[in-house]
C-alpha cells in the first residue's frame, strides 16, 4: 500500500519505508509489482530514479531472510553501488565480488559484475541457494557485442525461483524485451517512463564573427527544428569556398567562460578522445580561470587525500600526481579509462559535491556512474568506431545528455553541441527529436558457453537453450515478417509472370527480373535467420571435437579446463595451458605470456613492437603464435573464418617487469597510460586466478597464484575499493 504526498510512505512485508520525496508513477508501479512477487523491467531516462526500485527489492529480500545480488556491467559501477548500499545497510549486510575484489561475499546483499554471477550459475554455486532477487543494472548493455551476451546467459540460466529487477535506459521495444523475459521467467511487468526528471534545453553553441560573445541557439522551437539553425546550414553552404565565414568553432576556454557567466556550471564536457580530454584539462587549468574559491580548494584536497593515500611518493611522481592535483584544485579535471582509478574516483567524488566545475570526459562517463551536472557539452557529434568516424546514435546521445540537470537542484538542464564547419544543424535536431531506441541482442555462443551447456544438458536441450536467447527470439519474430513478405513476393511474381507471357513487353520483363531478385533476397534472408544460433553452436562443437576437447557428447579433460576459463580467447588459453606452454616458466615469464592472451591494442593506437626480456620468453611467444595458427586453421575449416583473435605481445615486457618487482617508474613506457597499465595488470591477475583454479598440475597452480600475488601491489592494489568505504 502506497501513500503519496510531499513524502511517500511504502507499507510492504518489508515494513514501512518513508521516502523524503514524492514517488513518481513508474516507481509506484514497479514497487507494487515487486510486492506482488513479479519480475520487473524498468525503462526510464538517466536520473529518473530507477535505483529506488532496486533498493526496494533489496529491502523485500532482507525482510524475507533471503539474498539479493546487485549486478553492474563494469567494476566502477559495482564499486559505487557497493558504497551506496553500505551507507544504507551497513558493511555487515553488504558484500562485493568483482574480478579483483572480494569483500564479505556471503553477505545477504552482494554487489557484483554480471560476469561473476554468470560464472556462479555455470558452477552451480551453493551461494545461489537462498537467492531471491537479481538486480540487473544497465540492462540495455544487452546490445554490447563483447559483454552483452552475459546478461542473456544470466536471465536464461538463473534458478527458476529467482526474480529479476531489470533497469534500462529508455528503449522503444520494451514490450518485446518484457515478452522474452516473461517466456523465460514467468510473470514480468514492464514499467516505462519517458519524461525526464529535469527538463532539458538542447542548444548549439557557436562563435559569431559579427558578435563578441558566443551564441547558444535552441535546437528546437516547440517540437520542430529551429528555422534559424536551418538558415545557418544554408549560409554555411553558400559561403563554402568564399572569402569570409560568419560562424566559427568556439574555443574551449571561451565555452567555459560563457557557461560560467550564464550560471550553467557545473558541466561535463564530452570529448571522444583520451588525449583530447587531457589536453583540454591542461589548457583550461593554465588559462587562469577562477573556478574554485580558497575554501573549495581546501575541501578538494580533503576529499582527494583518502583516494591517493596508498600511493607512495615515487608512484605519485610516476603517474603525474602533481599536475593532476593542480588541475583538480583549479576546478577542472579529465575523466577517462586511461586515468589511474584513484584519480578517477577522486574526481567523481569531488564533482558529486559540486567542487569541480568542469570535467572533460570520454563517453565511458555515460555508463551509469552517478555524476549529474547542470550542463553537458558535446564537442563533436562523431566518434571513432574502430573503422572510421560515425555519427552518434540516438541512444548514445540520450545517454550522454542524460547527465544534464540535477534532480532536486536544477529546474533546467542544458545540452550544448559545439558548432564546427562539418556540423549539420539538421543532424543535431535529428538526434534531439529521435525517441526510437531499439534494443537489439548481441548474443552469440562462445566456446566456454558450449562446453558448459554440454556438461549440463543433452544435445537437443543444449541447442534449445540457444533458441531461448533474445537474439533468436528477435530473429524468430523477423522470420514471421520475412515469411509474409516472401508470400507476397511470390504472389506478385506469379502475377507479373502471367502478364509478361501475355504481353511480352520489355517493361513487364524488367519488373519480372526485379521481383525475382527481391524474392531470392527474401529467401536468403529467411534462411540466415532460421536456427542461426543453433547452427553456430554446432559449428563450435565441431571445432572442439576436432581439437580433442570433446569425447562424444562429453567433455574431455581439456574441455573441463575450458569450462572454467571465461575470456574472449578462452580456447587459445586452454590449449596453451594443457599444451604445457606455461610449464617451467618463472613468475615474470608466466605473467608476460598471460599478458599476450589478455592484451589487445586499442583501435587507432600506433602498433607497438613487442619487446622480449629473455630468449626463453621469445620462444614461448613463438609457440603461442603457432598454437593460434593451428586453431585458426581449424576455425576456418569449420566456421569459414578465424574466430579467435591472435595473441598480442604489446604488454608482455611491462607485465614481465611488474611481476619481477620493478618500480612503476621503470615499468611504465611512453605508450601506456597509468590507467591502462592498471587495467591490463588486473586482467593478467584475473586470468592467473582462473588458471590457478582449473590447472591440474600443482606447479602450474602454484605459479599462477604466485603471479597474481606478485602483480597485485603498488598502484594496482591501491586502485581497488577500500573495504572501509
Amino acid at each position: 500500500m502506497l501513500g503519496r504526498g510531499p513524502v511517500s510512505t511504502v507499507e510492504t512485508a518489508a515494513g514501512r519505508h518513508v521516502y523524503p520525496f514524492e514517488l513518481d508513477r513508474f516507481q509506484v508501479e514497479a514497487i507494487e509489482a515487486i510486492d506482488a512477487g513479479a519480475s520487473v523491467l524498468v525503462a526510464a531516462p538517466t536520473g529518473a530514479g530507477k535505483t529506488v526500485v532496486a533498493e526496494h527489492a533489496v529491502r523485500v529480500a532482507l525482510a524475507a531472510g533471503r539474498r539479493v545480488f546487485y549486478t553492474a556491467p563494469i567494476k566502477a559501477l559495482s564499486n559505487q553501488k557497493y558504497s551506496d548500499l553500505v551507507a544504507e545497510h551497513g558493511p555487515k549486510i553488504v558484500g562485493l565480488l568483482t574480478g579483483d575484489n572480494a569483500i564479505n561475499p556471503s553477505a545477504p546483499v552482494v554487489v557484483m559484475t554480471t560476469e561473476v554471477l554468470r560464472n556462479m550459475i555455470y558452477a552451480n554455486s551453493p551461494d545461489l541457494d537462498e537467492l531471491a532477487w537479481v538486480i540487473l543494472d544497465e540492462v540495455h548493455y544487452l546490445q554490447d557485442p563483447y559483454r552483452g551476451p552475459v546478461w542473456e546467459e544470466v536471465i536464461i540460466h538463473a534458478p527458476p525461483a529467482v526474480r529479476f529487477v531489470c533497469l534500462s535506459a529508455t528503449v522503444s521495444n520494451v514490450e518485446e524485451i518484457r515478452s522474452w523475459i516473461g517466456e523465460l521467467r514467468g510473470s514480468v511487468q514492464a514499467v516505462t517512463e519517458t519524461r525526464r526528471p529535469v527538463s532539458l534545453d538542447s542548444l548549439v553553441c557557436f562563435g559569431d564573427n559579427e558578435r563578441a560573445n558566443l551564441r547558444f541557439l535552441p535546437v528546437l522551437t516547440g517540437d520542430r527544428p529551429n528555422p534559424e539553425g536551418e538558415r545557418i546550414d544554408r549560409d554555411r553552404r553558400r559561403r563554402r569556398g568564399a572569402g569570409g565565414r560568419r560562424w566559427r568553432a568556439p574555443d574551449r576556454v571561451a565555452v567555459i567562460e560563457a557557461l560560467a557567466r550564464r550560471r550553467m556550471l557545473p558541466a561535463i564536457y564530452f570529448i571522444f578522445s583520451r588525449a583530447g580530454c587531457d589536453d583540454a584539462a591542461r589548457h583550461v587549468a593554465r588559462a587562469g580561470l577562477e573556478l574554485t574559491t580558497p575554501a573549495e580548494r581546501d575541501l578538494i584536497a580533503e576529499v582527494v587525500e583518502p583516494y591517493v593515500a596508498a600511493l607512495g611518493r615515487n608512484d605519485r611522481r610516476a603517474v603525474g600526481y602533481e599536475a593532476w592535483s593542480a588541475q583538480i584544485l583549479s576546478g577542472v579535471a579529465a575523466h577517462h579509462a586511461g586515468m589511474l582509478p584513484p584519480f578517477k574516483e577522486a574526481t567523481e567524488a569531488c564533482f558529486r559535491r559540486g567542487l569541480i566545475k568542469v570535467v572533460f570526459a570520454t563517453e565511458t562517463l555515460s555508463l551509469g556512474i552517478n555524476m549529474p551536472a547542470r550542463t553537458v557539452v558535446i564537442e563533436r557529434l562523431t566518434k571513432f568506431s574502430g573503422d572510421g568516424h560515425e555519427l552518434l546514435t540516438p541512444l548514445s546521445y540520450t545517454q550522454l545528455t542524460g547527465r544534464a540537470g540535477r534532480r532536486g537542484i536544477d529546474d533546467q538542464g542544458y545540452a550544448a553541441v559545439l558548432w564546427s564547419p562539418r556540423l549539420r544543424f539538421g543532424d543535431v535536431a535529428g538526434l534531439v527529436g529521435n525517441r526510437t531506441f531499439t534494443l537489439v541482442s548481441a548474443f552469440r555462443p562462445t566456446y566456454n558457453m558450449v562446453v558448459n551447456l554440454i556438461a549440463r544438458l543433452a544435445p537437443e536441450e543444449a541447442r534449445s537453450v540457444l533458441g531461448r536467447s533474445l537474439a533468436q527470439y528477435q530473429a524468430d519474430r523477423e522470420v514471421v515478417t520475412l515469411e509474409r513478405q516472401l508470400q507476397e513476393g511470390r504472389r506478385a511474381l506469379a502475377e507479373i509472370n502471367a502478364t509478361a507471357r501475355r504481353r511480352g513487353s520489355a517493361e513487364a520483363q524488367r519488373r519480372l527480373r526485379r521481383t525475382a531478385r527481391r524474392v531470392e533476397d527474401l529467401r536468403n534472408r529467411l534462411r540466415s535467420k532460421k536456427d542461426t544460433l543453433a547452427n553456430e553452436f554446432d559449428e563450435l562443437t565441431e571445432v572442439l571435437r576436432r581439437r580433442g576437447h570433446l569425447d562424444g557428447w562429453a567433455l574431455a579433460p581439456s574441455g573441463r579446463v575450458l569450462a572454467g576459463i571465461y575470456h574472449e580467447s578462452d580456447l587459445l588459453i586452454t590449449e596453451a595451458l594443457v599444451g604445457g606452454h606455461f610449464d617451467g616458466l618463472d613468475e615474470p615469464s608466466f605473467a608476460a605470456l598471460l599478458a599476450c592472451c589478455t592484451y589487445e591494442q586499442r583501435g587507432g593506437d600506433v602498433p607497438v613492437e613487442p619487446q622480449w626480456p629473455t630468449a626463453a620468453l621469445r620462444r614461448s611467444w613463438t609457440r603461442l603464435g603457432e598454437a593460434h595458427e593451428s586453431l585458426a586453421a581449424t576455425e576456418v575449416a569449420c566456421l569459414g573464418r578465424p574466430r579467435t583473435r591472435p595473441p598480442d605481445g604489446g604488454f608482455a615486457a611491462l607485465a614481465y617487469g611488474w611481476a619481477a618487482g620493478d618500480p612503476l617508474a621503470r615499468v611504465l613506457d611512453d605508450h601506456t597510460t597509468p590507467g591502462d597499465f592498471v587495467r591490463n595488470v588486473k586482467l593478467v591477475c584475473d586470468l592467473a586466478r582462473q588458471i590457478g583454479r582449473v590447472a591440474s598440475d600443482p606447479a602450474t597452480t602454484a605459479g599462477a597464484a604466485a603471479v597474481a600475488n606478485a602483480m597485485f601491489r603498488g598502484v594496482v592494489s591501491a586502485s581497488v575499493l577500500d573495504a572501509a568505504g
